[in-house]
């Protein structure tokens, strides 16, 4: 997809899809990394804290180049941004494929990795789907704040277009989620009590 929207045949509006869709796959299994496998690294391999601590500065970097580029939709140095996050992404890829992985693998059976593998794509699956710099690298921060921006990121990404109408449209939706989980937290608070 990086390749694609680099060639330049696509019309604007299959490379702002293009750009869309990548934006998702990388957050989503950004998250999923620092949330299931890193922690399970650290724990595992004797350098597992080097090794997962630079990764996650890559993921920063690429999450703060990314927000500028979603900030700022009309900068003619936009295309330049994106460039250099593909280039991050790609470097990111070849550690993570070339240090990390590898290491799990000499760690963990093959009945062992699968679970991780199921633990990581559940967790794929519910993540937040764009960029958010201000949110901790790590668990249980990471965990905390991702499930309600999982839940904004989520309907914005179901909201027709970009602009105004649909940051209102996304907004909108997101206070009725929120509101509907305020509700469901009050009521099993309720419970709780009249229980105790």
């Amino acid at each position: 997809m990086m390749d694609r929207w680099s060639a330049g045949d696509a019309t604007d509006a299959e490379r702002d899809a293009l750009w869309q869709d990548i934006v998702q796959l990388v957050f989503s299994h950004a998250f999923a990394e620092e949330t299931v496998l890193w922690p399970v690294l650290r724990r595992t391999a004797p350098d597992g804290e080097e090794l997962t601590g630079q990764v996650e500065e890559e993921h920063q970097a690429i999450n703060e180049l990314i927000a500028r580029v979603e900030k700022a939709p009309g900068d003619p140095r936009r295309a330049e941004w994106i460039q250099q996050a593909f280039t991050l992404i790609r470097q990111d890829i070849r550690d993570e494929e070339d240090e990390l992985l590898p290491r799990l693998r000499e760690a963990f059976d093959d009945r062992a990795l699968r679970r991780i593998g199921a633990a990581w794509e559940a967790v794929r699956a519910t993540a937040p789907t764009h960029p958010h710099p201000g949110v901790p690298r790590r668990p249980p921060g990471n965990a905390l704040l991702g499930v309600p921006l999982s839940v904004f990121d989520r309907l914005r990404d179901l909201a027709p277009g970009t602009g105004p109408r649909a940051r209102r449209v996304s907004l909108t939706l997101t206070g009725a989620a929120a509101a509907a989980g305020a509700v469901v937290l009050l009521v099993r608070s309720a419970r709780r009590r009249t229980c105790a």
